[in-house]
């Protein structure tokens, strides 16, 4: 087995951005707070926002351009496409969960628990638990398609 260089180095990476948001504005990089702040924070509030969203954007163009440079397909489009009313209803159910947690994965679970908060250890064991559950349904023929 090798080592996966490269999901050791986004995760490097992902954790760094979180201390640098945290050591210079003082914020949570949590991605829901932050684009939902995007449009309804105070003017004075909202480049950082939209500075850190568009480094998630660029980021994801990149790899897939890399991947395309490559002759490598990217790797989501390899799977069957779900049908539309899965997708749809895959988004409102994180939607529902991120308002109901109080926030999403990366808050809770790249923030929170390296600021040893209980209620994100809460959170992350609920969302542990429900993406073991999801993937064992989906791949033992309990699946929804």
């Amino acid at each position: 087995m090798t080592l996966p260089w490269a999901a050791i180095a986004g995760g490097g990476l992902i954790g760094a951005s979180a201390v640098l948001l945290l050591a210079t504005l003082g914020r949570v990089a949590g991605i829901s707070g932050i684009a939902a702040g995007a449009a309804a924070a105070p003017r004075g509030d909202r480049g950082w926002r939209w500075a850190f969203l568009l480094g998630l954007m660029s980021a994801a163009a990149a790899v897939l351009s890399w991947q395309a440079g490559a002759g490598q397909p990217p790797r989501a489009l390899l799977r069957d496409a779900l049908p539309a009313w899965q997708l749809i209803a895959a988004g409102v159910l994180v939607g529902l969960g991120t308002r109901l947690g109080n926030g999403c994965t990366s808050g809770h679970g790249v923030c929170g628990l390296a600021r040893g908060s209980r209620r994100s250890l809460v959170a992350v064991l609920v969302f542990m638990a429900c993406a073991m559950l999801t993937t064992f349904l989906l791949r033992h023929g309990g699946g929804l398609a």
